[in-house]
């Protein structure tokens, strides 16, 4: 298995498809980063598959649309930067990916200016020659107003915003080995 995941290219042809399709993949959470910044949902919604799964019971663009609205409209401006970017291909058509991003958020009604650490791991799928997100599952290693100090998991207690989270590094299922076996070590 290569680094760049489980699909291995049998021909030129393909190892340069892998290539193409890796760099617009890689588009693909920039274009996030603008599209959730300018509140262009239009442009948010149309890096997302035709079918996407908006929570438990809704599916589709128009739902996103609407759930993205709702979420955004609780902060006035936001700066996402994205940083780190893994892609793993499963085939020619489907990838998974890890994205690290710093974002900030301007919350008037509360008084504060938050910045925060987080990653999206995806699932990317092709239709028609087109990348798009799949699904983007949300991590969070800490936000905190700026003029606090982070710390691990600082506000992710009691969260009770629209976007669902998980905590970092402890969403890593070799975040728990890796310490199990420490401590099997240790004793």
């Amino acid at each position: 298995m290569s680094r760049l995941g489980p699909w291995e290219p049998a021909t030129l042809e393909e190892r340069i498809g892998r290539l193409e399709s890796l760099a617009a993949i890689q588009q693909l959470p920039h274009r996030y980063g603008v599209a959730i910044d300018s509140r262009d949902m239009d442009m948010m919604v149309d890096l997302f598959v035709p079918d996407v799964r908006v929570g438990r019971d809704e599916v589709g663009r128009d739902a996103l649309k609407r759930w993205f609205t709702a979420t955004m409209s609780h902060s006035r401006a936001s700066c996402h930067f994205i940083g780190n970017h893994v892609v793993d291909f499963d085939d020619a058509d489907h990838a998974r990916g890890i994205v690290y991003c710093h974002d900030e958020l301007d919350h008037p009604h509360e008084g504060q200016w938050v910045q925060g650490q987080l990653q999206y791991w995806d699932t990317y799928r092709r239709l028609d020659g087109e990348w798009y997100f799949e699904r983007r599952r949300f991590h969070r290693l800490y936000i905190t107003d700026w003029l606090n100090r982070p710390h691990h998991g600082a506000g992710n207690e009691g969260l009770s915003s629209a976007l669902t989270t998980h905590q970092l590094p402890e969403a890593y299922p070799s975040w728990g080995r890796f310490w199990e076996q420490v401590e099997r070590e240790r004793a």
